[in-house]
């Protein structure tokens, strides 16, 4: 008989234990409530504030992409401006001269200067007589019948000159095509 008073005091020590884990439970989000409130409230700070910098970061980005492209083109219209004032002076002093062969050297020496200004910056013609068709560096304008069996299929003529910019493509040769 002694086991049988013993079960009826365990269930009421287990329904008692679930009756108070019952009551913690309950005033557990009434006392965390606040809390929770107070972090929500947080957490939505910092995300305003992060998409108030993440805006700023762009603008000053925009900003400092602007202000990069005019210095770029700054320095190459100083690095042109003699190369302007050569051919301001040949026009002068050629205009009235009948000596084509000082006019044709004042136009050699401006090119040179050209050239040698241009490539100081970075700019590459492009080899393409004699080469195999690339897309990616030609634009093919027409084809012709080959010259010879070696150039079927590769570059015979260029039409314009391609460029890069470093290693960037800059302008696409214009080519034509043995076939």
């Amino acid at each position: 008989m002694t086991d049988d008073k013993q079960e009826p005091q365990d269930d009421n020590l287990t329904a008692d234990q679930a009756t108070t884990a019952g009551e913690t439970a309950e005033t557990a989000p009434v006392d965390e409530a606040p809390k929770t409130d107070a972090e929500l409230t947080e957490l939505k700070d910092k995300y305003l504030r992060l998409a108030a910098e993440f805006d700023n970061y762009k603008r000053r980005t925009a900003k400092e992409r602007q202000e990069l492209f005019k210095t770029a083109n700054q320095e190459m219209m100083v690095a042109l401006l003699p190369v302007m004032d050569d051919f301001e002076r040949a026009n002068t002093y050629t205009k009235d001269s009948t000596d084509v062969t000082a006019v044709r050297e004042s136009i050699d020496i401006i090119y040179n200067k050209l050239v040698k200004t241009l490539q100081q910056k970075g700019l590459t013609p492009m080899e393409t007589k004699g080469g195999a068709f690339d897309p990616d560096l030609h634009e093919a304008i027409t084809q012709i019948p080959a010259p010879s069996e070696e150039l079927k299929g590769k570059v015979v003529d260029e039409v314009e000159k391609g460029y890069y910019l470093g290693d960037k493509v800059l302008r696409h040769a214009k080519v034509v095509l043995g076939q």
